[in-house]
């Protein structure tokens, strides 16, 4: 059996993982859907109509599935962080309450409007609504995000014992919920879901582009080749605009958490002793066969950079002093957090890169005939959610060994009754449930991708390559040419 610390943080780590996906996606789709509709009800043409359909589509499974799997999370606050939730419930619960009060209700309310409400309400009332439904999906992330940046830079509370219990007591609301970390969490998230969208309704546009073009049909006169072009073009513009975006803002908030979180930064550096001159490594590996393993290996080879982590670090002073991670108490897994955040900022300057090489190629006319760059467009529509994931496992991780930073501890947070066997068996059922709802989010939503839009709510339009042949993955596609 794991010990209950252990089993607890494993099963908070996955359901995370797995949930994220639907807020990334469902705030990452309210602008494209605020943006169809505002077209559609303008110009009045059909094929903003189809693409408002069709993405509302995505859009409401992913808020269904991220309603279920976000109100699990909160459970755990209390069945596996009861200790916690005891310490910081005035301060931590606040926000989440008006997450639920607020903007899930906000957002509900009105999503039922939005999905069915096309031929009952007027077109500025609906208008209206997908408005609602975006602010709701965006307000969710505020509340979200103020109660987690609390535990990465907390402010506005006092440390008080009852009965030799600790107490956090809020008393300075506006420091509390207006933290410094807030605003960073909130820019860097929201931007890296639109981007994550962008890379996925770009890949979905690219790959039924690509079908037509590998099969030889011809699109002329087709509605369903209007719709994925058009689909491609307007992912293509948010990617343009958030991918760079997203580069220049991450580089401004690690300088950030050098200063707030320095304990984080030499983790996600690998610095182990304080110094200056200390290098931006590509790579480290431990220098023991012994210590491949261990995460928290501290003899390492680099190959890096000279002086890049402390240029990084000030903003341009290569000659910066960093604290090492031995002058802090406890310290994360260092590796995991170190190769999370190289893979994060990998995948940033990939996205750049794809963005103006699809710029390039939409400037020259061949948008849709580089079959090399629609083929990379399948191949990244999932990378941006990857990046999330990444992004989040630095934040998390490069945290502990505290659960709100220098103020208590992780494992003084579990719930002080929970035995190893309680905590072994619902991490187990927690990992088994997650991974069945995955797969079957996956099916549904891949299955309503390869079906494509339809003209009327009862009938697909002719699809030359749909008529032609069984649809192939992008695999498949990938394979055969």
């Amino acid at each position: 059996m794991v010990d209950p610390a252990t089993a607890s943080r494993l099963q908070f780590a996955v359901t995370t993982i797995v949930h994220i996906v639907f807020p990334v996606m469902s705030m990452g789709l309210a602008p494209f859907l605020v943006y169809f509709t505002w077209k559609e009800v303008r110009t009045g043409e059909s094929l903003y109509e189809r693409l408002r359909r069709f993405w509302t589509k995505i859009f409401a499974v992913s808020f269904a599935v991220g309603t279920v799997t976000g109100l699990v999370l909160e459970f755990e606050f209390g069945t596996n962080f009861a200790a916690f939730s005891a310490a910081a419930g005035e301060l931590f619960g606040g926000p989440l309450a008006v997450e639920g009060m607020m903007a899930f209700f906000l957002e509900a309310t009105f999503l039922g409007v939005f999905v069915f409400g096309r031929e009952r309400v007027s077109d500025r009332l609906y208008f209206v609504s997908s408005l609602m439904v975006g602010l709701g999906t965006w307000l969710s992330a505020v509340w979200i995000l103020v109660a987690n940046s609390w535990m990465q830079t907390p402010r506005g509370f006092e440390v008080a014992r009852q009965s030799g219990e600790m107490t956090i007591l809020l008393t300075d609301p506006i420091a509390a919920y207006a933290n410094p970390r807030f605003p960073w969490m909130f820019v860097h998230m929201q931007n890296a879901a639109v981007l994550s969208v962008a890379l996925f309704m770009a890949g979905v546009g690219a790959y039924h582009v690509y079908r037509r073009r590998h099969l030889g049909v011809v699109d002329g006169g087709n509605l369903d080749a209007e719709f994925w072009r058009a689909t491609l073009k307007v992912a293509l513009v948010a990617l343009i605009i958030t991918a760079p975006l997203q580069v220049i803002h991450g580089d401004a908030y690690g300088r950030h958490v050098a200063e707030t979180q320095p304990q984080k930064f030499a983790a996600m550096e690998a610095v182990w002793e304080t110094d200056s001159y200390v290098p931006e490594y590509i790579v480290a590996f431990p220098t023991s066969v012994d210590d491949l393993l261990n995460p928290r290996a501290k003899d390492i080879f680099g190959i890096g950079i000279p002086g890049g982590a402390s240029w990084l670090a000030s903003g341009g002073n290569p000659q910066a002093e960093i604290t090492g991670l031995e002058e802090f108490e406890g310290s994360p897994p260092v590796a995991v957090v170190f190769w999370s955040f190289r893979a994060m900022v990998a995948l940033g300057f990939w996205f750049v890169l794809l963005a103006f090489w699809a710029g390039y190629r939409w400037w020259t006319g061949e948008l849709f005939e580089d079959r090399l760059l629609q083929k990379a467009l399948m191949a990244s529509s999932v990378l941006g959610i990857f990046g999330v994931e990444l992004g989040w496992i630095v934040t998390e991780v490069g945290r502990q060994p505290w659960v709100i930073q220098g103020v208590m501890k992780t494992t003084e947070g579990v719930s002080p009754g929970l035995t190893a066997t309680e905590a072994t068996l619902t991490l187990a059922g927690f990992v088994g449930g997650y991974a069945v709802l995955l797969s079957l989010y996956t099916y549904v939503v891949g299955r309503l991708i390869r079906r494509g839009p339809k003209v009327e709510d009862g009938e697909s339009l002719p699809d030359p390559v749909r008529d032609r042949a069984p649809a192939p993955t992008p695999t498949e596609v990938s394979e055969d040419d």
